[in-house]
């Protein structure tokens, strides 16, 4: 017999065992005449006391009547056990114990006849109590519990470790746990691969493990794999000898489901929507959910969400169906995983089409999720528009049960709500970026005044479109415009508001306004559009993203006949100017405030320039970057720009690899290069005139010999009227001395000057008038006209194009 079982017959003999209650041997006239030790130490007498004294000396005879002591007692426990009864006897101190009592009667014809063996009632109580909890682990406990011998043979199991073995005890009696649970693993890390080996290890230390995860398949469920939290401790007796390993273990696969569940649910909240991108979040469901939840997904999706089009409420017909994700685990069965891996991406989108009946178009129908067999569907919509459907799929033997279920539908719900923001982002980005596209200068033309070079990179497709902007701005009198500006936030309502700055910057420009003036009615318009609104619509409940806050603007005008730039600025940055020599330097412009504060001037600073001075406009995105600040940035810009040797492309390439290596920016970038030219002496002729009626004439020979000069003879009559006309208007309506100067560039530029700030106007006259078609006739000979004021008058010009032009 085995250690164990010598220990389990003798735990279960019970406290009235010979070998270990209290032994009284009696002879036939119940005269005491065998006295053990266990008896000396219960009843008190020692043995030279008690032999050959009556037993009533220390257990009196019961009473003939009524309920005693004991009865009392045997009913309080119960029926007592077979043989054996309650009696009360008599301690040699005179007091009274409760013991249980049984006698057996001695064969043979010896002095000894009856053999009664005694325990006190407290020891029987504990041993019941301990039988009760043997009973209860053997038979009700929820833990599976077995011994196994020094030779790690199964010697003893309850109820529950039958149960999940699925056989009776005999049938598996004297197995070890190796043989008795198929491609069994380990998931806590640390321990010896197999069960034999752990409990080896226990029975060689003496050291208990405690909750080891065990993951196998038991006889009684071979096609489902469960998982244990298992025990192990070594059993040994009072006198350190080992007789086995107990092993506990208890089925968490339950838990441990729910466990998984509840992680791939946080997986998901990481996982899935990291960005705005259609095909990305299609990929990250298939990604998330392969292998953890199922063998193999795929993911299709209505051609317009692709697209990022507008879809329709309700019912499957949105259109035609793509996979855009696919993914799937190496082939497993119940042996475990095996075969190739076939995860894939589809790139880009291929059709795909259901035949009727199948689980994608029952799905599809019926707007609800679909379980057939190993297949779950399940719709992916948003505000009850179809956006595509998810297909996962398992193995036959590993179909989804309800919860399951339940967290494939959570899964869907929050892609599709990550889809559709993507699908929104990407219609409204589309319809930005062609905005964009279309409000800023596709092609600036080649300009008099300066040699030009830039570049526009939008913001990436994190942040959104922006509305940073610039531009080249003809002037009359062969002058240039140069401006720079950022709407602040992103999105269409920034592409918005930057086309409306932009086409008003270029509608005040034609006014020749000088640059803080023309800043400072731009402020006034910006300041009154977010009034209008206002009061529209009434305050925003709460702010947008997208929402235009305010925007920066510089204007710059270059005369290259002056070779002096005046500009102001509105909260934007200053421009970085660069000599001939490479010098580098940011001039002391004052700020201004941004755009739409209202109430606070601007200020214009002249500078003169030499000839080939770089300007160098930019807009923050180029030089403030995450990670590195705006001082940093300026410098890595004046660096690049102080190479006076490279072309001005080259310097747009360079600036835009130094200050943005990735090529991508959190905000728009755009960089505006321009180097400064001075007009030919030899093209400009300037004279200074009275006011008064003989200059009309000489101001006629005056412009008739430049052109002759110039070989422009083919337009003498013309500017003659010109020349004759806008003197004549000077004379009569303005004071102090005239400016009369021809401009040849790329037109023939004719400017009167005077110290008067009425404007001319063009009208019809009636066949009355004695005057007032002068203007009139000038606006049919010549391409251009307008006017310009300065602190000390105006200036009429007007722009005649070149015959060989015409």
């Amino acid at each position: 017999m085995s250690p164990w079982g010598t220990a389990k017959s003798a735990e279960f003999r019970g406290p009235l065992d010979v070998a270990r209650a209290a032994t009284v041997v009696l002879d036939a006239q119940d005269t005491v005449i065998g006295w053990s030790r266990t008896a000396e130490e219960l009843f008190g007498y020692a043995q030279d006391e008690i032999i050959g004294k009556p037993l009533d000396t220390f257990l009196p005879p019961r009473q003939p009547s009524g309920l005693t002591e004991a009865d009392e007692a045997g009913s309080a426990l119960g029926a007592p056990l077979s043989g054996g009864e309650i009696r009360v006897a008599q301690h040699s101190d005179g007091r009274s114990l409760l013991v249980a009592t049984a006698v057996s009667s001695l064969p043979g014809s010896g002095t000894a006849a009856h053999v009664l063996v005694a325990t006190a009632l407290e020891s029987l109580r504990l041993w019941e109590s301990r039988l009760a909890l043997l009973q209860g682990l053997a038979t009700q406990s929820p833990v599976g519990l077995g011994i196994y011998d020094t030779d790690l043979r199964l010697t003893w199991c309850n109820a529950a470790y039958e149960l999940e073995i699925g056989l009776p005890f005999a049938e598996f009696r004297g197995l070890r746990a190796d043989e008795l649970y198929s491609e069994g693993s380990f998931l806590t890390e640390g321990y010896p691969n197999t069960l034999d080996s752990v409990m080896n290890q226990v029975l060689d230390t003496g050291e208990p493990i405690v909750d080891l995860h065990f993951r196998g398949r038991p006889p009684s469920d071979p096609d489902v794999e469960h998982l244990w939290s298992c025990s192990y401790y070594r059993l040994q007796d009072a006198d350190g000898h080992v007789f086995g390993v107990c092993e506990d273990a208890f089925d968490i696969t339950d838990r441990y489901e729910a466990q998984k569940r509840l992680a791939l649910l946080v997986e998901a909240g990481r996982g899935i929507g990291t960005v705005l991108d259609v095909m990305v979040t299609a990929e990250e469901i298939a990604e998330v959910a392969v292998p953890e939840f199922a063998d193999a997904v795929t993911v299709d999706l209505v051609e317009e969400v692709v697209e990022g089009g507008v879809l329709g409420a309700g019912g499957p017909a949105g259109g035609a169906l793509v996979r855009v994700a696919s993914r799937s685990a190496p082939a497993k069965g119940p042996a475990g995983p095996g075969g190739p891996d076939e995860s894939e991406k589809t790139d880009p989108p291929s059709p795909v089409d259901y035949p009727p009946g199948s689980p994608q178009m029952r799905s599809l129908s019926s707007g609800g999720l679909v379980l057939a067999d190993d297949t779950l569907v399940v719709p992916l919509r948003a505000g009850g528009s179809p956006l595509g459907l998810v297909t996962f799929r398992r193995a036959p033997w590993a179909t989804f049960d309800n919860g399951e279920i339940a967290l494939a539908d959570e899964l869907a719900a929050r892609t599709a709500v990550s889809i559709d923001n993507a699908r929104r982002y990407s219609r409204e980005r589309a319809a930005s970026l062609a905005l964009q596209r279309q409000l800023l200068p596709r092609h600036l033309p080649q300009q008099t005044a300066v040699d030009l070079a830039y570049r526009y990179l939008p913001t990436d497709d994190v942040t959104g479109v922006g509305g940073d902007w610039f531009d080249v701005i003809p002037l009359s009198g062969t002058r240039v415009g140069l401006v720079v500006g950022d709407v602040v936030g992103h999105g269409l309502q920034a592409a918005a508001t930057m086309g409306r700055l932009r086409t008003t910057v270029r509608a005040l420009a034609q006014l020749d306004l000088p640059p803080d003036e023309l800043l400072r009615r731009l402020d006034d318009l910006v300041g009154q559009s977010a009034e209008d609104l206002m009061d529209a619509v009434g305050p925003p409940i709460e702010p947008r993203e997208d929402d235009a806050t305010g925007a920066t603007c510089l204007y710059a005008v270059y005369d290259p006949v002056s070779r002096r730039c005046t500009m102001a600025r509105a909260g934007h940055l200053p421009p970085a100017i660069v000599d001939p020599e490479g010098s580098l330097s940011y001039p002391d412009l004052p700020a201004g405030p941004p755009l739409g504060l209202g109430g606070l001037p601007f200020e214009s600073k002249e500078l003169e320039l030499p000839v080939g001075s770089l300007i160098a406009l930019f807009t923050d995105g180029l030089v403030e970057t995450r990670g590195r600040d705006i001082d940093q940035g300026l410098n890595i810009l004046g660096r690049v720009l102080g190479d006076p040797g490279r072309s001005l492309e080259e310097l747009c390439d360079r600036a835009l690899s130094e200050l943005l290596p990735y090529g991508t920016t959190a905000d728009d970038t755009a960089l505006l290069l321009v180097r400064t030219r001075e007009l030919d002496p030899g093209h400009v002729a300037h004279w200074e005139l009275p006011a008064e009626p003989v200059a009309v004439g000489h101001a006629r020979e005056l412009a008739t010999g430049q052109l002759r000069e110039w070989d422009l003879e083919e337009l003498t009559f013309s500017t003659e009227l010109v020349v004759s006309e806008l003197v004549t208007n000077a004379v009569r309506h303005a004071e102090g001395p005239l400016q009369l100067r021809l401009i040849r560039d790329r037109t023939l530029l004719c400017e009167v000057a005077d110290t008067g700030h009425t404007s001319p106007h063009l009208r019809h006259s009636e066949a009355e008038d004695e005057g007032g078609r002068g203007l009139f006739i000038v606006a049919q000979l010549v391409h251009r006209w307008g006017t310009r004021y300065t602190e000390s008058g105006k200036t009429i010009w007007t722009e005649q194009v070149f015959p060989s032009a015409e």
